[in-house]
């Protein structure tokens, strides 16, 4: 996973999170194990740990808790300003536009560039000024976190990364 965008940003934490995930799973043997999707490269990370190891534990996905304006809710946001808060939402707003761009090409089955999903996002993060960098928007396999060319009907995962101020926020939809 470290070659992975989220991997790149991150050297060695997955590494980390699949030696304590796996560790916590062999103490504790449930029989479901549920995790948050805000972190989905973390998400495929578990469910192929799980499978590559034969564990006899079910792993549930569950979906982001989020803000009342949509922010992906995390002990992060606490450090930012009012004005940055505010200026976060920007994050949600774009994760939609490429939610309904997906849900429109379907409507219709065609397969989509993923391009057109990415530059979307983009293109509306660049309208807030308060979105400082942004790291990367990807668009990847649901089951892999490989980067796609084409998103079938099988859908993608669409996973972004910015700072806003000196704080990173993560985020994705499914779609």
């Amino acid at each position: 996973f470290d070659d992975l965008r989220e991997g790149m940003a991150r050297p060695g934490h997955f590494r980390g999170v699949a030696t304590i995930v796996a560790k916590l799973l062999n103490i504790v043997q449930p029989r479901r194990a549920y995790f948050g999707q805000k972190d989905a490269a973390q998400c495929v990370l578990i469910k192929r740990l799980v499978h590559d190891l034969d564990m006899d534990v079910e792993v549930k996905i569950m979906r982001t808790i989020r803000e009342s304006d949509g922010l992906a809710m995390s002990s992060r946001n606490a450090y930012l300003n009012e004005e940055q808060r505010k200026a976060a939402g920007i994050i949600f707003k774009s994760l939609t536009a490429a939610l309904e761009l997906f849900e429109a090409a379907f409507a219709g089955n065609l397969p989509m560039d993923a391009n057109i999903i990415s530059e979307t996002v983009v293109g509306i993060l660049e309208t807030e000024p308060l979105v400082e960098k942004i790291e990367y928007v990807a668009v990847d396999s649901k089951e892999t976190m490989e980067p796609l060319k084409e998103i079938g009907p099988e859908g993608a995962i669409v996973s972004i990364a910015v700072m806003v101020g000196n704080v990173r926020l993560i985020d994705n939809f499914v779609l």
